[in-house]
């Protein structure tokens, strides 16, 4: 026991913080829908959390750690939610109804692949760009995926009026997005830490200076964008069992805006900020399109921008730093898990108890006594 308990000390729970979170939300309501206690709403709105945090997880794998702007996101969710949805629809005959997880998990890895695939193709020539530049590109990839399945066949892809995906049963297919949300943070928490990870947030940093330590800039950058855009593929098919239809208006570009809007509120290459703004995110623009029906639909995209205004003020206004600095989240668990030992309270002698006997900013000056034999060597010499 006594090994056990130091072997707990010396782990870092700051790095598993994000699984045990996920794990509790699994641990909590999973048994009450299974039991049939938790309503329709609460799944349903558990399915667009998971959703939204797997893109904003992966999203911010290239905003947030590869340093890049990219406005296509909702492109590659596309790709996912229509080849995904194709998938599902082809195999739905040859398994048990619609609830049967191997067209998912099929489904699943078609539209990662394919997802990843067309990051590969749009990010070889795309991710030589920088800044504005590789925001239009990506900005028209998005507009242009959408398009193309807007004007489909109706025998392929729906055409207009959308394609029509099975709908997995809401009792579960939560469930299934937060597994699916573990696994994108194991991957990309793993890969940010590991050699490959250093050396793209080395590329954010300063390119110059990673490409001139040796590292291939377009290898990481491509890895990076195809790690972002596969799992973009697969909020695309989880997108596609949680709805009757696919229709590609939906992927447009505020979709990729309310996605960067993510990342951003959960601070840049913050995994744990980008789940929490994820989540809460998702949660107010849900709770205001339920609160505000009729003739106050209207007013919903006011109070949402506003919400996210002072959100954004918030976080980054310099007058209130040493506000967000003494009353985040981080001290106040300091405060409550980690109180200040006894001896820091008693010792009288402490560093920050002494006080200065000179100011800092005062000139100290030392008077030096010049040895005469050093200045004149000669004199020594004849002695």
């Amino acid at each position: 026991m006594k090994n056990l308990a130091v072997t707990l000390k010396k782990v870092k729970w700051k790095h598993f913080i994000n699984y045990i979170a996920i794990a509790l939300v699994i641990a909590i309501f999973t048994p009450l829908s299974l039991g049939g206690s938790l309503p329709l709403t609460s799944r349903l709105l558990l399915e667009k959390i998971a959703m939204n945090i797997l893109l904003a997880l992966s999203l911010s794998l290239v905003v947030g750690f590869l340093g890049e702007l990219s406005l296509g996101h909702a492109g590659f969710m596309c790709i996912g939610a229509y080849l995904g949805g194709k998938v599902a629809l082809l195999l739905e005959t040859n398994f048990n109804g619609d609830n049967s997880i191997v067209p998912f998990i099929l489904a699943l890895i078609v539209g990662a692949a394919v997802a990843g695939l067309f990051g590969f193709i749009i990010g070889l020539p795309a991710l030589r760009l920088k800044g504005d530049y590789l925001a239009i590109v990506t900005l028209a990839f998005g507009e242009i995926v959408k398009t193309v399945f807007e004007n489909s066949s109706e025998g392929t892809f729906g055409g207009p009026k959308g394609l029509k995906t099975p709908r997995f049963d809401n009792i579960y297919l939560f469930i299934i997005g937060f597994f699916l949300v573990l696994l994108c943070i194991f991957i990309i928490q793993n890969l940010i830490r590991s050699k490959h990870g250093r050396a793209i947030t080395a590329i954010r940093d300063n390119e110059i200076a990673a490409r001139a330590m040796g590292i291939n800039v377009t290898k990481y950058k491509l890895v990076g964008f195809i790690v972002s855009a596969a799992f973009a593929g697969a909020a695309g098919v989880f997108y596609s069992f949680a709805n009757n239809y696919v229709r590609a208006s939906v992927f447009d570009y505020n979709y990729s805006i309310e996605i960067l809007i993510m990342v951003v509120i959960g601070g840049m290459g913050n995994l744990t900020g980008t789940i929490c703004s994820a989540v809460a995110v998702t949660f107010v623009n849900t709770k205001l399109q339920t609160m505000l029906t009729g003739d106050l639909a209207v007013l919903k995209d006011i109070v949402y921008a506003l919400i996210l205004v002072v959100i954004i003020i918030y976080n980054n206004a310099p007058a209130l730093k040493g506000f967000r600095e003494k009353y985040n989240f981080r001290n106040l668990l300091n405060k409550l898990f980690k109180p200040k030992s006894s001896t820091d309270k008693d010792d009288e002698g402490a560093w920050h108890r002494v006080p200065t006997k000179i100011a800092m900013d005062e000139v100290l000056s030392i008077d030096l006594k010049v040895v005469e034999s050093t200045m004149n060597p000669d004199k020594e010499d004849k002695s």
